[in-house]
């Protein structure tokens, strides 16, 4: 296995990357002194393909592993399934010497970090990643939360992983729509803050599509590499680590307003980075050819790039509703052209919906 540091002091971590290493997680855990007894968060679908094997993996390194499964869809990142996680976790007598294990995607992630952050005040979470956009964004970092009616992750915390392990043989099973969506994201970073990685893909697409692993395995390193670099500047997301968060303004606008069913989170990500790409060109930082690249990239990767029809109210209410709002402002991310990023303020979200042809 390749591994990889995230430094946080007292709360660095290690990322594991290989290619047929899930049965490795029990000695990992192992190695990291965690406690003995485990609640293994996954949902149906994940669990099927995989519990088994790291309930085996976990077994054999001495631990005590309990099956906690919770619905499958963003629609269940809420505080109903999240109560349900901490009954169960009750109901097992999990003490602080336990620990969670996230077994699935951003989900499962998201909502498993939340529970280890808050029961009995905090207990170790593990990650593993089972979705290409688990794998080098939403496992990385230490965001953790629930959506609110009101909006997308509005209520969560920073908490770090214990560790964190991926295998690119699970992404094989993984549904074409799910693997889009993690190009999406690594698309992101190529965007923002790595030419090199965005012409990799452009020249690597194929490759990418048909799931070679090793041009996998490479995209994901660089990714988590990158993620982690941005994390260790800034933690709790207070300048630098708002780069992060490209394409996801008008994205979460997108997802709110469609009830977080209609698309997934790449998709809508997707869709905000091609809207953060022409208002980066309405606003002087970047050439048309390179907001057409942006899509031309996008769509080839067969992910959506516009806008469901909403009126200029309802986005307005919606962007108004993200958490990046600051005193009047709303933070964001702008690419300089390809491979650099600007943070600014929009106070007139009309500016910005003009840019994305929306007109009030």
């Amino acid at each position: 296995m390749d591994r990889l540091d995230v430094g946080l002091g007292e709360r660095s971590y290690p990322l594991y990357f290989g290619n047929g290493n899930l049965g490795t997680i029990g000695a990992c855990c192992k190695e990291r002194g965690l406690g003995m007894n485990v609640a293994m968060i996954t949902n149906p679908t994940v669990g099927s393909l995989y519990a088994d094997g790291v309930r085996d993996s976990m077994q054999q390194a001495g631990f005590t592993v309990n099956l906690v499964e919770i619905p499958d869809g963003e629609e269940y990142k809420n505080s109903v399934t999240l109560n349900a996680i901490y009954d169960r976790c009750v109901a097992l007598g999990l003490d602080r010497g336990a620990f969670i294990l996230a077994l699935g995607g951003g989900v499962v992630g998201d909502i498993a970090g939340f529970a280890a952050a808050t029961y009995l005040r905090g207990i170790p979470f593990v990650q593993v990643p089972t979705t290409l956009l688990a794998q080098v964004d939403s496992s990385v970092g230490g965001k953790t939360g629930i959506n609110h009616p009101q909006g997308k992750n509005l209520i969560g915390a920073f908490y770090q992983p214990r560790l964190v392990l991926i295998d690119v043989t699970v992404l094989a099973t993984l549904p074409e729509r799910e693997f889009l969506c993690g190009l999406a994201e690594i698309v992101k970073y190529g965007i923002v803050l790595d030419r090199e990685l965005f012409e990799y893909i452009e020249s690597h697409g194929d490759k990418l599509l048909a799931r070679n692993s090793d041009s996998l395995l490479h995209v994901i390193r660089r990714s988590c590499a990158i993620k982690a670099a941005v994390v260790e500047n800034d933690e709790r997301e207070t300048g630098l680590r708002a780069v992060l968060n490209y394409g996801h303004t008008v994205g979460h606008a997108v997802e709110t307003l469609t009830g977080y069913g209609r698309y997934k989170h790449g998709e809508a990500v997707a869709i905000g980075m091609v809207q953060a790409a022409r208002f980066s060109e309405r606003s002087g930082l970047s050439r048309h050819d390179e907001t057409e690249r942006i899509v031309a990239l996008l769509t080839r990767l067969g992910l959506p790039v516009d806008l469901p029809q909403f009126g200029a109210d309802e986005y307005t209410e919606a962007l108004w509703h993200d958490k990046k709002v600051r005193e009047g402002g709303l933070n964001f991310v702008y690419n300089r052209g390809i491979g650099e990023f600007h943070i600014g303020r929009v106070t007139d979200i009309s500016t910005l919906l003009t840019a994305c042809g929306i007109e009030a």
